[in-house]
């Protein structure tokens, strides 16, 4: 009886404390990027980004060799060089890239998904941060991947014209590491309009009317206020980025840069403001 009764009474061991779990940046970032990578829409929008920067480039560099010394060849594209026709593709490979950041964070928004994400992550705020970093790298990396092949096809196509060039050649690697930075900032961009509109179609619709609608509107209107307004355009800053000259109606690379990204932080910290002071 005593022995049973010294049994009862011992002590319990308690079992192991089970280490707390921490929302790390690192494992934000890495979160995100499972996620990303995961999606079937990544790949098949990677890879249209891809094809029409490469593919728009290569058709404008034969065009051009093609109407070389014909009198078809219009005068603006008799000036083109290399650098210009090569990334011919960039207008629309920033549609592709732009429309995945949109999908990025609206989708998760459409799909509901977004609750799980915010209840592991409760500050919210390193969601959008580790997003926008996802999104910038890849789109980065297409794009400049994208803007070196479809130079270094489309200089050996125009070989032998005025419009050759060679990565030797003065502000050429510049104009095509521009070129890819511009795509990184509009997959940020797409990403920061996903977040504030939570919605595919409005996000995709903000981003082809800042993109290409409004250049076109602002060129109805009277030149002196075009002068004033169209070099800050996002299109338009993006374009000073990556182009092998200027003129006094454009902003120099450094400037263009510096716009862009201005209206990039300007989108973050709309979708900041309305991830924090919104439900999901």
């Amino acid at each position: 009886m005593s022995t049973l009764t010294a049994a009862a009474e011992a002590p319990r061991t308690a079992p192991p404390a089970r280490p707390p779990y921490r929302v790390t940046v690192r494992r934000v970032l890495a979160s995100e990027w499972a996620k990303f990578w995961t999606l079937r829409s990544t790949w098949i929008t990677l890879a249209l980004g891809l094809l029409f920067l490469v593919a728009f480039g290569l058709i404008a560099a034969t065009r051009y060799k093609t109407m070389f010394g014909t009198p078809r060849m219009d005068r603006d594209f008799a000036r083109a060089t290399a650098v210009s026709l090569s990334l011919f593709g960039t207008n629309f490979a920033q549609l592709a890239l732009g429309v995945l950041g949109v999908l990025a964070t609206a989708g998760e928004y459409s799909t509901g998904m977004i609750r799980s994400t915010l209840a592991a992550v409760p500050r919210r705020l390193p969601v959008l941060w580790a997003k926008a970093a996802v999104l910038g790298l890849v789109a980065l990396v297409v794009g400049t991947v994208g803007a070196f092949a479809a130079f270094l096809a489309g200089s050996g196509i125009v070989s032998g014209t005025p419009a050759a060039l060679g990565l030797s050649h003065a502000g050429v690697v510049r104009s095509l590491l521009g070129a890819g930075l511009y795509l990184g900032l509009v997959g940020v961009i797409g990403t920061a309009l996903g977040a504030l509109l939570r919605s595919v179609a409005g996000g995709i619709s903000v981003l082809v009317a800042g993109l290409m609608l409004v250049p076109g509107l602002v060129s109805l209107l009277p030149g002196s206020w075009q002068d004033d307004v169209s070099p800050y355009l996002p299109s338009h800053a993006g374009e000073s980025m990556f182009a092998l000259t200027r003129d006094t109606t454009t902003l120099s690379p450094g400037a263009g840069l510096l716009v862009f990204l201005g209206w990039s932080a300007f989108a973050l910290a709309g979708a900041a403001y309305r991830l924090v002071r919104s439900d999901a």
